[in-house]
């Protein structure tokens, strides 16, 4: 993995580099050779990015501004080379504030410096790692951690148990690490969060080869962390959890596990980490009919390799991101694409979405002291709390439903622009695919022109009057047309809803989970339930992400939280700890609240976000800023020591 900090010296000349910062990305530029150089007369008010546009290419700079950043760029640049590419010494305080609300346009900065100090780790430090060491806290005390699932947040939590000395086993079910990465392959399979903000703080690299890296991609980075971080050798594939039964009496959990043939045997462990996120169990929709299909049909979750789509007629259930994400891979294959509509989406212009990042970026990434810390800085700002205001409801604002603020509106039309820009010679399609809901109350969808493209080809319908029924040869819409078919995919989402499923899992006093949530997961901070003593859980209910973030955000606050608390019991020598229920609650009431004041929550439309009962149980509606204040120690009075 190579990363950040394993800089080479700057010999190109200096028709090189202009060429090179004709390329560049103009917002981390500036503020990444002013931490370099220390010279903060670079940070000119004339090239300050627009908050208002900041989110746009470029920052929304013009190309006269752009052109004046380039050469100012160039002349730093080149001094920085003539003096032997020294770096002047770390800006601390008002130095580094200055140069951060520089490069996201004039925001105050001031309350968020510790944690985008932290999460930029310009220092290359890693800052959340354990500040301590069970062999300082509890040396005698046997601890031990079974964590479930070796995804993203799996290896994560093994790592920060290896570096604090606590004896761990980590389980999955599959035959390696990565999670969705290992698990989804189907074509197109992408991330949709920039490789700079979809990575471990601590763990980052420039040398991605896409800017939204592709499946295989981010299956060997996971991969190759958890190697790096020493972890693979306390991994157990192919091993599936059926139950975990907390016993008051011992204040242990037996968690019975199954491997490949369906051998079970029963595991002892002091605390549970759940770590099997919340997109991993296949959706399929209740259509009649579904099982008489005499073809092949599968999830795209599920995808099937052995099944040859050339020259086949395909339907595609469904236009979620993973749908839209394999459809344009696949219609040139088919002979007839059917393309089953029920809720548009919102589609972001990402030309970048598909492209290799250009040598010049490379360049910058591997030559540039910092410049790969400020563009995933920028990033982190443009896609995190920056983002929040266009989502948020504001009670003064009348619409019929399409948007939820000014902000929002204003979204609404640049992106209903787009839309109309893309389908401009095709005005029966242009009017299914522009969505009648806010953005932001569903998944928004990148977008580099493919969608459009495909849509628009001989052998692909949409359809969005539709289904009534499956039958062995196809697919019979509302209108009693059966569109003929040879295979279907079904592109339906998760059971998002149902976490930890299908485990049974019983707590204090026989109680069971599933019964006790009754369809309405909640954990406070996402991470505790009361009655469920040491089980924390990563990705739990309400730290879903939907414009502003990257889900490895929260997996890190929330890893750091949980070995806070295993710390806390530690050092009270207590055998467990189990949050109180006033806590748990007062924190449900303020998360219900504040969702419904986001779009997601205003909005009647369907989505993954709710659950059965209607309520948001995936997304987190505060600030970024929050959640990592909030997550950074446990607060000793919100747990009951046992």
């Amino acid at each position: 993995m190579s990363t950040t900090h394993e800089l080479s010296g700057i010999t190109e000349s200096e028709d090189e580099l202009r060429a090179i910062l004709a390329e560049a990305e103009i917002p981390p530029l500036l503020p990444a050779l002013a931490y370099a150089t220390g010279d903060l007369s670079l940070l000119r008010d004339d090239l300050r990015p627009d908050p208002l546009t900041f989110s746009l290419p470029q920052g929304g700079l013009t190309q006269e501004q752009q052109t004046s950043a380039r050469e100012l760029a160039l002349r730093a640049l080149v001094r920085f080379r003539d003096a032997g590419c020294r770096t002047a010494a770390c800006p601390e305080g008002d130095a580094l504030r200055h140069i951060m609300e520089f490069a996201v346009g004039g925001s105050d900065m001031k309350p968020y410096l510790p944690l985008l100090e932290e999460e930029m780790s310009h220092r290359h430090e890693d800052r959340r790692a354990p500040q301590w060491h069970k062999n300082d806290v509890a040396p005698t005390t046997p601890f031990h951690v079974l964590v479930i699932g070796a995804g993203m947040s799996g290896i994560l939590a093994a790592h920060r148990l290896k570096q604090a000395g606590v004896d761990f086993t980590v389980v999955d079910k599959n035959a390696d690490v990565g999670g969705t990465w290992f698990e989804n392959i189907y074509p197109g399979c992408r991330v949709d969060n920039p490789n700079h903000n979809y990575s471990f703080s601590f763990a980052q690299r420039h040398d991605w080869p896409f800017f939204y890296s592709t499946q295989d991609v981010l299956l060997q980075y996971f991969r190759e962390c958890a190697d790096e971080f020493g972890v693979r050798d306390g991994i157990r594939f192919e091993t599936e959890v059926r139950s975990a039964t907390w016993s008051d009496e011992d204040q242990r959990w037996s968690v019975v596990v199954a491997n490949r043939e369906g051998r079970e045997e029963t595991l002892e462990a002091n605390a549970i980490i759940s770590a099997v996120g919340q997109l991993n169990r296949p959706h399929l929709p209740q259509i009649e009919g579904r099982d008489s299909f005499a073809g092949p049909a599968f999830h795209s979750a599920s995808w099937d390799p052995m099944v040859d789509l050339r020259s086949k007629r395909v339907a595609v259930i469904g236009t979620g991101a993973s749908a839209m994400q394999l459809i344009p891979e696949i219609a040139p294959l088919v002979s007839q694409l059917d393309v089953y509509q029920r809720t548009p989406a919102w589609m972001g212009p990402t030309p970048e979405y598909h492209a290799r990042v250009p040598e010049a970026h490379q360049w910058l990434y591997g030559h540039l002291p910092s410049y790969s810390e400020w563009n995933r800085f920028c990033i982190f700002w443009r896609m995190g709390d920056g983002a929040l205001d266009g989502v948020r409801v504001d009670d003064a604002w009348k619409s019929d439903g399409a948007s939820v603020s000014a902000t929002n509106d204003m979204v609404r039309q640049f992106l209903t622009e787009y839309i109309k820009a893309e389908f401009v010679d095709q005005p029966d399609l242009r009017d299914v695919v522009i969505p009648n809901y806010p953005v932001g109350a569903k998944r928004l969808i990148r977008d580099n022109g493919a969608w459009a493209t495909t849509l628009k080809r001989r052998n692909v319908d949409l359809l969005t009057g539709g289904i009534d029924r499956i039958t062995e040869t196809g697919v019979v819409t509302r209108d009693g047309e059966e569109h003929p078919a040879d295979v279907i995919i079904y592109g339906t989402g998760f059971h998002a809803s149902k976490f930890l499923t299908p485990m049974k899992v019983t707590g204090r006093g026989g109680l069971d989970l599933h019964e006790h949530w009754d369809g309405d997961a909640r954990a406070y901070l996402g991470v505790s339930v009361p009655g469920f003593p040491n089980l924390f859980c990563l990705y739990g209910p309400n730290t879903n992400i939907v414009i502003n973030g990257s889900i490895i955000y929260f997996s890190e606050c929330g890893v750091r939280y949980v070995l806070g608390c295993v710390e806390h019991l530690l050092r009270n020598g207590a055998k467990a700890l189990d949050v109180k229920k006033d806590v748990h609650d007062r924190f449900n009431e303020a998360v219900d609240t504040e969702n419904r004041r986001m779009a997601w929550g205003a909005s009647d439309v369907n989505s993954w976000y709710k659950n059965d009962t209607g309520r948001v149980s995936q997304n987190w509606p505060f600030t970024l800023l929050e959640y990592w204040e909030r997550t950074r120690h446990p607060k000793p009075d919100d747990y009951e020591l046992l």
